[in-house]
This record gives structure tokens, sequence and C-alpha cells, in this order.
């Protein structure tokens, strides 16, 4: 016999979609306002890499913040589908929209695969197995005759979209990811206020509960899995058109450790967190690239200091001061 508590929990669990909160409303409206004025002031290719890696630790935070499962390979996504993409452009000629689709595609694949053995584990297992399959991915990067190798493959065209629309002009490509990126954070934001999203949250604070409710787990973890994967791999794909460039370094484990230290900066399990995680991050390696090593000595005392003083990272803090979920 179901209890009134089991009643309620799975009532809060499966609730109809959340209404958007007015305050978040207003900060997508000047978020999106800002990034338009932007290029006018800063370089569109650092905005451009600024918006690749909020949307790829976005990726994550939906993984790791909502469903509460701790990858350390998401770069195989990333860095997989950034060699799809570029692969596609230039070897087989396909536009950008359709190259960056084939990557976010290959990314998907890779995530179903990897994720299926992946959610039969927990915690740091569940971690570790990641952090396997994405050494694995490395090798096969460093070893497949059309990656390049260490030289990755460079000099990719970034066409025209649609056919149409000339993309060589950063200005022009800027608003193309503007685009891109923003649609994917609102699509992000859909998952999270949406009935499955409730559910995974209810997964992620109490498993066992959630089991006893009925809930096929294993099948929420694999679809928010290939849901990361996918979005990851957008980002990467995203990447590659930008910089025209796919190398090693986005299928490398740093890249995965880099993407966790932009979602707990930011603030894992908030909406806006790892944007404000990524742009710190990459701000900082950009503009501090003339201390050499010394960055990632920076990026490590920044992260040691986050976690002292900001537990729920810089967002989770500010959300907290202003009684208001961010």
């Amino acid at each position: 016999m179901t209890t009134q508590s089991e009643t309620g929990y799975r009532s809060e669990a499966a609730a109809l979609p959340i209404g958007t909160p007015r305050h978040h409303m207003v900060i997508f409206a000047v978020l999106f306002g800002l990034l338009l004025v932007a290029p006018s002031v800063l370089y569109p290719v650092f905005l451009m890499k600024v918006l690749c890696f909020a949307l790829f630790a976005s990726a994550l935070n939906l993984l790791l913040g909502f469903g509460g499962l701790l990858s350390f390979g998401h770069a195989a996504f990333f860095g997989s589908s950034s060699y799809v993409a570029a692969y596609a452009a230039k070897a087989w000629g396909f536009n950008p929209e359709f190259a960056i689709l084939l990557g976010v595609l290959a990314a998907a694949v890779l995530g179903l695969g990897i994720g299926a053995l992946a959610i039969r584990r927990q915690g740091i297992y569940f971690a570790m197995v990641t952090l396997a399959f994405a050494q694995m991915v490395f090798f096969f990067a460093l070893q497949a005759p059309f990656t390049g190798g260490e030289d990755g493959i460079q000099a990719v065209p970034r066409g025209r979209l649609f056919g149409l629309i000339d993309l060589s002009s950063d200005l022009t490509l800027y608003f193309v990811v503007l685009a891109i990126v923003f649609g994917a954070l609102l699509l992000i934001y859909r998952i999270i206020h949406s009935p499955f999203g409730q559910v995974l949250k209810a997964i992620r604070d109490n498993e066992p509960r959630s089991v006893s409710l009925g809930y096929k787990v294993n099948r929420y973890k694999l679809a928010v899995f290939v849901m990361s994967a996918a979005l990851a791999g957008l980002a990467g794909a995203t990447k590659a058109i930008v910089f025209q460039l796919a190398s090693l370094t986005d299928v490398y484990w740093t890249m995965s450790g880099e993407v966790v230290l932009m979602t707990l900066l930011g603030g894992m399990g908030t909406v806006f967190g790892p944007l404000i995680g990524a742009a710190v991050i990459v701000t900082m390696q950009n503009y501090f690239a003339g201390f050499g090593a010394w960055v990632t000595v920076l990026q490590g005392a920044i992260f040691v200091v986050s976690v002292l003083l900001f537990r729920e990272g810089i967002v989770g803090v500010l959300a907290k001061w202003l009684k208001k979920p961010l």
C-alpha cells in the first residue's frame, strides 16, 4: 500500500513543468543583450571560446549537478565530436551545419555506448569507468590515420551556413555561435524544469527511494548521460569550426578536469553557475597566458579557495545570499 509521503514524493518528482521564474527570464534577457553588444568591446574569437566552454560546462552540469553523476571522461565526447566535425568539413566538404550535426550524432552514439556500461557502477567507480573510456578515445585519436596524430586536423574550412552565409568573418560566425549556444542553454533549462528533470533530481537526492517508487533509474541515468554527451559534442563541434582545428588537447583527460573545475567553481546544480565558471577559467587562460605553466597553479589556487570559501560555487553562494535559485 502506498503511503501518503510516498505519494507526495512521486508527485513532486513527476510534477508538471515548473514555470520559469521571472528573475530567470530577466537574467536570460540581460545576458543575451550583453552578448549581442560584447563583440564591440571584446575580441569575437575570445567570446566564442567562452561560449563553447560555457555550453560544455552546462552539459556536464546537467549530468553532475542534476543527475548526480560525476564524469571524468567528458572530453571524449567534446573531442570526438570536434574530430568528426572537422573531418567532415575538410575531407568531405560538408557545410558547417551538417558537420556540426554529424559531430553531435557521433558524440551521442559514443555516449550511448559508454553510458550503457558506466551506469552499472556508482560514485567513484562510475567516474573511473568514464575516465578509462576517455583514455581509450584519446589513444584512438592519437593513432587513427584520419585524425592527424599529434598535429590534429588543421585548416578546417568554416564554409557557408546553409550554403548562403559566409562564416569566414569572425563577427558573422560569432552571432551564429551565439545562436547555437544560447539555444542549447535554453534547451538545458527546459530539460531541468521538465518532469524528466524533476525525476533526475529525485534520483540524485535519494536513489533507493526512487527505485522503490517504481522509477526505472538506469533508464533515466542513461538518458541524461546521452543528452549530456550530445550537448558536450555540440560544444566540441562548434569549437572545431570556430578555431578551424581539432587536436589532441580536445580529447585529453585534462580537458575533462577543466570542465569539472568550471562547473564546481561556478556552482554545481545551478542554472547560471557553469557559465560564470567557464568565463572565469577561459579568461584566466587567455589573459594570464604569459605566465606559462603558472596558469595551472593559479587555477589550482582558485579551486582550493573556492572549495574552502565558496562550497556552493560563485553562483551558489550568490543564490544563498539573495535567497533565490540561480
